[in-house]
């Protein structure tokens, strides 16, 4: 049996941050494996939203870490993104999406104090009508968030939290403790 690797200290805190913040209860995580050529360590994590029992998002959180950094980075820890969801037609058709998918990203890592720099990423909207074979549900659309930013620290519990927050955004729930109208059950008379 070969003797376990030691990691380094500073990629340890970083992945025992993003195991120890806990998200709401819509959102299930699950530790996947990592990509193995982009940095020494890796560390990833995919996750499902759930909305009434359908899955309605899903998004990768991958943490790089390479001891000797990266200029690019601005650092030696960067984390990578991908998030996707189903949307409404009308809502992904609106040429306003982009930029609001990408302060999802941005005020959801603020509003956790999740520090960070060199925040890069593209937001993607598409549509798509099936024909022929394919026919079958109509016109759907969906949102694409790729990104990926340098924290300032390894503490990442405030980016797990912010991601997360950034997952519930883009499968549209509403922000903890509110009940959405369409929610609501009707009170019953006696």
């Amino acid at each position: 049996m070969a003797p376990p690797i030691a990691l380094p200290e500073t990629f340890a805190r970083a992945v025992a941050g993003l195991r120890s913040a806990a998200p709401r209860p819509e959102i299930t995580l699950e530790e996947v494996g990592a990509p193995q050529r982009l940095a020494p360590y890796a560390f990833a994590l995919s996750a499902a939203v759930l909305r009434d029992g359908d899955e309605v998002a899903t998004g990768r959180l991958i943490l790089l870490h390479d001891p000797v950094g990266h200029e690019a980075w601005q650092g030696t820890l960067r984390l990578v993104t991908y998030v996707t969801a189903e949307l409404e037609v009308d809502l992904a058709a609106d040429p306003l999406l982009p930029g609001v998918g990408w302060t999802w990203l941005t005020d959801a890592l603020d509003a956790h104090d999740a520090a960070h720099r060199a925040i890069g990423g593209t937001v993607t909207q598409t549509m798509s009508t099936r024909f022929g074979d394919l026919a079958g549900p109509p016109t759907a659309g969906d949102i694409e968030i790729r990104a990926s930013w340098t924290p300032v620290d390894d503490d990442l519990a405030p980016h797990l939290l912010g991601w997360c927050a950034l997952l519930a955004s883009t499968a549209g729930l509403p922000p903890p403790g509110v009940t959405a109208l369409s929610d609501r059950r009707p009170a019953t008379t006696s």
